[in-house]
């Protein structure tokens, strides 16, 4: 039975504006001092394509590039094919080779340089992966902590590309699959990664709400001033801690980093408004837009991860 809506999420954008290019990347890794150096003829791509759990996106950005993100609501395995560079400058360095699966860093913000490169990356939604990491190992959902500097060999690495060749099929047929088979082929290829990356799971945090000291007045700013364009840095600035600082104190207190908490804080109030909006004058584009997400597609992708729901089916109610 063909499934009436297509519960797969996808996005797809290319072009040749470094600028353009530059600045996507940059809000879809949560990204700042991004710095670009065209070295030749120019073009960028970003594909991506997933349903609940996972996600697999391909990019392609032809000039060098450097910068630091922060921690995201993601655990992300990528590879090149193209190109080079290094992730973690500085810390636990780790050069890409083209075919060699790693982990991108977790729990804390890393620098990067990546020159000329094509990237395959696999998304797991972060509260997704844990479960399955908590059900496997018999305890309590906490983060992961994963060993980014291990890449696999021998067996485990062709174990891991199978999965994904097997989760590639699966995602990118022509007709819209059903949300059981992309549940069932996200969780198997959960295992596969949690048997591949060596990885440990942290005690858990208290994930809600509160905090103390100045990490709660930040959620407070945070609650205060959703509406407005604020970014993390304003947050910092608002509890008198640098950016580096805040990060610091929200993964002791809370586990997540403070654009997490900002960014669930915004999705609440999106679907706040959609359960209260009338559908021939409202549209999920605009909520998101008034909410500061500028991609259609993962905003729906976040907001199903959060709910349990597209956020159309919450608009249609």
């Amino acid at each position: 039975m063909v499934p009436e809506h297509d519960p797969r999420e996808r996005f797809e954008t290319s072009g040749t504006d470094l600028g353009v290019a530059s600045a996507m990347f940059a809000e879809a890794y949560a990204g700042s001092d991004f710095l670009t150096r065209q070295t030749g003829a120019f073009a960028y791509r970003h594909t991506m394509v997933g349903g609940a759990g996972m996600q697999l996106r391909g990019s392609r950005f032809t000039a060098h590039i450097s910068g630091e993100v922060e921690p995201t609501d993601d655990y992300v395995v990528q590879w090149v094919t193209r190109g080079g560079g290094v992730i973690d400058v500085g810390h636990d360095e780790v050069h890409l080779l083209r075919g060699a699966p790693t982990m991108f860093p977790t729990g804390r913000p890393y620098a990067f340089v990546l020159d000329g490169v094509d990237q395959n990356l696999v998304h797991f939604e972060r509260r997704f992966l844990e479960r399955e990491a908590a059900a496997r190992a018999g305890t309590e959902v906490g983060p992961l902590h994963f060993d980014h500097t291990h890449s696999p060999t021998g067996e485990s690495l062709r174990k891991w590309r199978e999965a994904v060749a097997l989760a590639a099929r699966a995602v990118m047929v022509p007709e819209p699959p059903s949300p059981v088979l992309l549940s069932e082929i996200a969780q198997f290829t959960a295992r596969t990664l949690l048997d591949t990356f060596p990885h440990r799971v942290l005690a858990p945090a208290d994930r809600g709400p509160g905090g103390s000291g100045r990490v709660g007045t930040a959620i407070e700013f945070m609650h205060a001033n959703a509406a407005l364009g604020i970014t993390t840095t304003d947050v910092a600035r608002s509890v008198g801690l640098s950016v580096r600082g805040l990060q610091q104190a929200f993964q002791r207190q809370l586990g997540e980093a403070p654009n997490t908490i900002l960014r669930g804080i915004r999705l609440d109030r999106a679907r706040d408004d959609l359960a209260r909006a009338d559908p021939s004058t409202t549209t999920v584009a605009a909520t998101a837009r008034l909410w500061g997400f500028a991609h259609l597609g993962r905003f729906s992708g976040a907001y199903l991860a959060r709910f349990g729901e597209y956020p159309r089916d919450t608009l249609a109610r």
